[in-house]
């Protein structure tokens, strides 16, 4: 394979050129993060690698997707991260726990596949919450509804997403049927890359060997009394496809804690924003003020009370964390108390 077949372009190029690098020094893309290395993908195939002291010091760790500077070791059997490149979209989420820390998830992806089953998993509200996050990314979402062979009525299930997600392309498909997937093909080109988010047991591992075209990703059974399955991908990996393309595989996440969404947060409710631009009070919270556009919209059947409710547990949660990175935790949650409160 060579850099365009792993999704390089002219604009990485251009960034590259701003770095000042050594003439022998070479650029490859993280595919795997393991436990302090990396397994990095070269024109002349695989090769293991770990980040520099100084990378380590400043806290700047590489992401699945992300292009690198490397120094090749050993006859080019291992090699030394130096600089990771800017990256053109990223994918993060709060780390698990109390820490005030961005983990970058993935990274220089172009669409995002947000797969959600046609069974007991399917949540309108954790949809609004990875729509969210995608648009922050800066890539373009695509949703999937997988397991189409376990609905009787796949096409109601595509109109209650569309009131959540306008304008957002909604894709049926069953990877046991083979039902949709041609589709897909539009989004897998030479030099482009997806990646994959979702539930576990959604069929991610499932829908990444169809596009594969191998078994090379582990299928679990989800569970027959609540449809959740467990967590069969347990690492973040980079895929080149044959037909052009790569995909990254995420482990399956229920629930993301946001952390900064304010710019994916209007895109994800954009039909609330519009509607509260004809409030009659600029700062409307649209609960009982009068002439409130939003209300009515949900009087007259054009909105629902769900979703506005979605939208108000959205906007506190990135109010609040955006609180903790200023302040702190400790006064991020007194503020919390205050407000549940009413002072």
């Amino acid at each position: 394979m060579n850099l365009i077949d792993l999704g390089w372009n002219q604009s990485f190029a251009d960034k590259l050129d701003q770095l000042e690098i050594k003439e022998n020094f070479k650029i490859a893309r993280v595919a795997v993060e393991y436990k302090g290395m990396y397994k990095l993908y070269t024109e002349n195939g695989e090769v293991l690698a770990e980040i520099t002291g100084k990378l380590r010091y400043n806290n700047q760790f590489p992401a699945v997707g992300d292009w690198v500077v490397i120094d090749l070791l050993d006859n080019g059997e291992k090699a030394i991260i130096h600089k990771i490149l800017p990256r053109k979209s990223k994918f993060s989420r709060k780390v698990a726990g109390d820490d005030i820390k961005e983990q970058v998830v993935a990274a220089n992806i172009d669409t995002v596949f947000i797969v959600t089953s046609l069974n007991q998993d399917f949540n309108l509200r954790r949809l609004e919450r990875y729509l969210t996050i995608t648009w922050n990314s800066g890539a373009n979402p695509v949703i999937i509804l997988s397991k189409a062979d376990l609905s009787d009525d796949p096409e109601s299930k595509r109109a209650e997403v569309e009131t959540v997600a306008p304008g957002v392309p909604v894709h049926i498909v069953s990877s046991l049927t083979g039902e949709g997937l041609s589709e897909l093909k539009q989004y897998l080109k030479r030099g482009k890359t997806a990646s994959l988010l979702g539930s576990s047991g959604v069929g991610k591992s499932t829908l990444i060997n169809q596009l594969i075209g191998s078994d090379k990703m582990e299928v679990n059974n989800i569970r027959v009394n609540d449809g959740k399955g467990k967590h069969t991908t347990t690492h973040r990996e980079l895929f080149v496809l044959e037909t052009g393309g790569v995909v990254i595989d995420n482990p399956g996440m229920r629930e993301i804690q946001l952390w900064d969404d304010s710019k994916g947060f209007d895109e994800s409710f954009d039909d609330i924003k519009v509607l509260a631009s004809n409030c009659k009070f600029n700062d409307c919270q649209h609960e009982t003020e009068p002439g409130c556009a939003v209300k009515n919209a949900i009087t007259a059947g054009e909105l629902t009370e769900e979703r506005l409710e979605s939208y108000r547990k959205l906007k506190r949660e990135i109010l609040y964390m955006e609180r903790k990175r200023k302040y702190g935790a400790e006064h991020a949650n007194k503020l919390k108390i205050q407000e549940l409160m009413g002072l």
